[in-house]
């Protein structure tokens, strides 16, 4: 009887899909080496590790990088090292230094790639300019910070822009800043999670 009380103790406590559902998922963080914006990280950040998600942060460099308010961040891996299509959910995050991402060749070719293989990709502030230069926008609605250019980028990529907080098009989310960077990881989480469990029902 003891015996199978500290079983079931244990059952209880033990890590699983009850207390981390995204345990074993592959989230990339795509971050400026310079003035990505911090709550754009570190929010979503936590979010998903409190769901035992796995995190990578890529940038154009592993030196250290900066955010607009201070935060300091080591990447794990260079953009260019890495197969954007081998991580489950791809979130490039904003700030007035992800413009840098606008005129990226090769991120708008990963972007692409992980596009086609039906990955989870999220962008939000100045970031969904990446995702609208490579094309993976197109047709499709989304938002992005409200500064002319960006506004004018989307549309003329062929972006129906709504100006929402948030925008969820099929497995593509963008948001418009900051302040929105919460309800921006939940609909990443949302998306991620039907996905799974969609892949779970045709495996059994």
């Amino acid at each position: 009887m003891v015996c199978l009380f500290f079983i079931s103790i244990m059952s209880a406590v033990v890590p699983g899909e009850t207390q981390y559902p995204l345990l074993g998922t592959g989230v990339v963080f795509v971050i400026a080496q310079k003035d990505f914006r911090d709550e754009e990280y570190s929010v979503p950040r936590e979010i998903f590790e409190g769901l035992g998600a796995e995190i990578t942060v890529a940038s154009e460099d592993t030196t250290m990088a900066k955010g607009m308010l201070g935060l300091s961040i080591k990447p794990d891996k260079k953009l260019d090292d890495i197969s954007l299509k081998d991580y489950d959910v791809i979130i490039l995050v904003g700030g007035s230094g992800s413009v840098v991402f606008w005129g990226d060749g090769k991120l708008h070719v990963n972007l692409n790639e992980a596009a086609d293989s039906g990955r989870v990709i999220g962008a939000i502030c100045l970031a969904p300019g990446a995702l609208a230069k490579a094309g993976i926008l197109k047709g499709k609605r989304a938002t992005v910070c409200g500064t002319p250019g960006a506004k004018n980028l989307l549309k003329e990529e062929g972006v129906i822009y709504t100006g929402n907080d948030v925008e969820r098009d099929g497995n593509i989310i963008t948001a418009n800043g900051p302040a929105a960077a919460k309800a921006f990881a939940d609909e990443l989480v949302a998306a991620i999670t039907e996905m799974k469990s969609r892949e779970k029902e045709n495996d059994q």
